[in-house]
């Protein structure tokens, strides 16, 4: 019988707390998740699954590499593909709201990035190391911008993410006080 080893355990070690606590927040208040990404390559859904449990909160995800996958798939116009300028807030704001509207999950979470290992632009946006993020939920969105600073493309990935979980981690939270004083009207 195979045996784990260090480099065969999943998820890597920077997701493996920050997943669990997503998913049991979830599970816990009866929500549910979807994921849209495209750096990440499936990595924060790969994650969420890795939890026993994950299928009573995922409802599904997308990776989408392309900008044609993003045409198909992920809400996107012609008019955006054409206007393209790189990974943005814009961006994973759009497929935030609508992989929530078309999935009927509690919140999504999206992101796109630069994983590197070589910029493909001049722009921040364009460099590696760098991720747009966004959760949709009822109460609106939240997008947050991340530099890594890193141009390892593996460890920007797993970093992505992290990073895509925190947040979603962070409008959980912000939810659970929002709405915690109405239990007691």
């Amino acid at each position: 019988m195979p045996t784990k080893t260090d480099n065969a355990v999943f998820p890597p070690a920077e997701l493996r707390e920050i997943v669990h606590e997503v998913v049991e927040l979830l599970k816990d208040r009866g929500e549910t998740i979807s994921c849209g990404e495209t750096a990440a390559g499936g990595l924060i859904s790969a994650a969420i699954l890795s939890v026993p449990g994950a299928s009573a909160v995922y409802k599904g995800g997308l990776t989408l590499y392309t900008l044609e996958s993003r045409l198909a798939f992920g809400g996107w116009t012609q008019e955006q593909i054409d206007n393209f300028t790189g990974p943005s807030i814009y961006c994973v704001l759009g497929l935030a709201e609508h992989l929530r509207g078309q999935l009927k999950s509690t919140y999504a979470v999206a992101e796109s990035g630069s994983a590197g290992p070589s910029n493909w632009g001049k722009t921040d946006n364009m460099k590696a190391g760098y991720v747009a993020l966004a959760v949709a939920s009822s109460a609106g969105c939240v997008e947050r911008e991340i530099e890594t600073g890193l141009v390892d493309r593996d460890a920007n990935m797993v970093r992505f993410a992290a990073e895509a979980l925190r947040l979603v981690k962070d409008v959980i939270a912000a939810d659970m006080a929002r709405f915690s004083g109405w239990l007691n009207c």
